[in-house]
């Protein structure tokens, strides 16, 4: 009997010092963005670790994503040494800006900060952070597949009541297109609260019922000094106070109650809608493989192999029979280059800084080049040349065979991520540098090079692949123009952005028609040619708010394209009308595959990679 007592002593103790915790106060840090162009970025974060330096009283901080403007190495080592003369510990993850841009695909944020996930426990209180795209591609915000495994794996550690705090850079929200994969999971826990960023405004939110706070941006905008919040956990509340740093802390702005949460695991929220699938009954899903990480790339198929990478760095082949694994191989980082096949023979990047190249039979490497930096690009393959551009701002032609430079041009100032395209011996293809290049294909020598005008790299025809036709090549790009240009000298033709079509392009198999998708609602065609045009017809396909890089391709008289809440689109331009559609999940469809005009290979960023079939035609 006194076992039991002093058992049961011992349980009230422990969730007693649970609930209770002792009080303590952490700084909340978010949106720095150091590299912005004005420059005040790294200014601002100084002054806000030199202010946290003075305080005796901070038990660590958190930094809720966007650290960097354009997630480059040199701007994330920046803020690297910022942030190391904090003389409290501090816990860091990504955001959009670090992701999606990255010259490395986000494994240099790892590398420089140690991972871009957190978990540790304070005062009882168990604290998960971790990273959100999306990465390399425009789309909406996307926590990675392997996050959420990670995710799940720490939830199953917590202790019974444990209090849990969940920190993200994203509101948890449909601005992030799993954001229920998120909620799902807190709901079954002790949640107090979850922390993020991305909004720059302090803000109490609800994310279905959880309470949620967003901090605001360390930067100034247009006052004199920028900012973020103190954090007081008290025995029943957390309080957000912001702090100028160096000048004054405000009255708090809110707080979160303290209570042991028991959320209602039978009340319905709102969740993606597949009634989509159901207007067209007729296309059926032949197979789908869910790797366990994102996948951002478009799979190629030779015979019965479907081969495509994932963020995890690794090849996977598939049977394009039965989408049964074949065989898989590990590189040393996350690949996000589109392969190419040639002569039994699979070619690709990866952010490990190297080109690969494998037997596509069984897997097994033929050889493997080097680089300086990570390899994004993906390559082109003719006539047992590879043509492929990397982040250590180098294009390359590569010998098929031995994997040997046949060339290798240096003059880019940026990283290359999207295919070129080979005309009349010319390899075109644009860079996050702001520019579209044209070099000699024999030489690697640069015929011509243009840009928009705009000194902003956002803006550069980096994501689109160009279309070529009669002289003309055919780019689109964030800014969104669409832009002629002369193939042979790279003087500008025309431009126009009367439809808003953003870095999704494509043409038809005639060369007359050059199609685009607008960022909302719409595919438009314009005529190709040297003369300015406007947009010939549009069609509105009802995919609403749109901005994902998924080029339009066009096989046996129908256009096929995906969207970034992972609906594959089937469409007739002769009658523009819809054809069928599909959705396959809640994710950016990468440029699909199209293998004839009922059969489609497509691939999503949540690691979907899906046959789908029109069977009724």
């Amino acid at each position: 009997m006194k076992r039991t007592w002093f058992f049961l002593l011992l349980v009230c103790s422990f969730l007693i010092s649970v609930a209770q915790p002792k009080a303590f106060r952490f700084a909340f840090i978010s949106d720095t963005h150091i590299g912005s162009p004005d420059g005040k970025a790294e200014e601002d974060l100084r002054r806000t670790v030199s202010d946290i330096n003075t305080m005796n009283d901070i038990a660590f901080a958190v930094i809720t994503g966007d650290i960097t403007e354009l997630g480059t190495n040199d701007e994330l080592k920046r803020a690297h040494r910022i942030l190391d003369s904090l003389k409290t510990p501090y816990y860091i993850i990504p955001g959009n800006h670090d992701a999606g841009w990255s010259e490395s695909g986000g494994d240099e944020f790892i590398r420089v900060f140690g991972n871009d996930k957190f978990s540790f426990e304070y005062q009882g209180i168990r604290f998960l952070g971790c990273a959100s795209g999306p990465y390399v591609r425009m789309s909406d915000g996307h926590v990675p597949r392997g996050a959420i495994n990670w995710l799940d794996k720490e939830l199953i550690s917590l202790k019974p009541q444990q209090p849990l705090i969940f920190l993200n850079h994203y509101p948890i929200d449909n601005s992030l297109d799993n954001w229920y994969e998120i909620t799902d999971r807190l709901h079954h826990y002790n949640t107090w609260a979850i922390l993020c960023g991305h909004g720059h405004a302090n803000r109490a939110m609800n994310f279905e019922d959880i309470p949620g706070v967003m901090g605001r941006s360390n930067l100034r905008a247009k006052a004199d000094v920028g900012g973020y919040n103190l954090v007081d956990v008290r025995s029943d509340s957390i309080i957000f106070t912001e702090r100028r740093p160096g000048v004054e802390t405000l009255k708090s702005w809110t707080a979160v109650g303290i209570s042991t949460r028991q959320y209602d695991m039978n009340k319905k929220y709102l969740r993606p809608d597949f009634s989509i699938n159901r207007s067209y009954s007729q296309v059926k899903e032949i197979w789908n493989y869910a790797s366990d990480a994102n996948i951002i790339s478009t799979p190629a198929v030779e015979e019965d192999y479907v081969m495509v990478g994932n963020q995890s760095g690794k090849m996977i082949c598939l049977s394009k029979k039965d989408g049964k694994l074949k065989w898989t191989f590990q590189t040393g980082g996350s690949i996000f280059s589109s392969p190419a096949v040639s002569d039994g023979k699979l070619v690709f990047g990866s952010a490990d800084g190297s080109v690969y190249c494998l037997s596509v039979p069984d897997g097994k490497m033929v050889w493997v080049k080097k680089t300086g930096a990570a390899v994004l690009g993906c390559p082109l393959i003719s006539k047992g040349k590879i043509f492929i551009g990397g982040s250590d701002h180098h294009f390359r032609s590569l010998d098929l065979a031995t994997g040997n430079d046949l060339w290798d041009f240096d003059g880019l100032d940026g990283p290359v991520v999207s295919t070129p395209v080979l005309y009349e011996g010319k390899i075109i293809f644009g860079a996050w540098d702001r520019n579209l290049y044209a070099l000699d294909a024999s030489s690697g020598k640069l015929v011509w090079k243009w840009n928009n005008g705009s000194t902003v790299r956002n803006y550069s025809p980096a994501a689109c692949i160009p279309v070529i036709n009669n002289e003309v090549v055919y780019v689109v790009a964030p800014d969104r123009y669409i832009t002629a240009i002369d193939a042979g000298n790279g003087q500008m033709l025309w431009r126009n952005n009367d439809a808003t079509v953003r870095e999704s392009i494509g043409m038809s198999a005639d060369g007359k028609w050059i199609y685009g998708k607008t960022m909302q609602d719409t595919i438009v065609a314009y005529a190709a040619s040297r003369e300015k045009q406007s947009a010939s017809w549009k069609m509105n396909c009802g995919f609403g708010y749109e901005h994902v890089p998924s080029m339009l391709i066009e096989k046996d008289g129908n256009v096929f394209f995906g969207t970034r809440n992972g609906v594959v689109y089937c469409i007739d331009p002769s009658t523009q009308k819809i054809t069928w559609a599909h959705k396959i999940d809640n994710s950016m469809v990468n440029t699909v595959r199209v293998l004839d005009k009922q059969t489609v290979i497509a691939s999503t960023m949540d690691g979907k990679l899906v046959m789908l079939e029109n069977r009724g035609q």
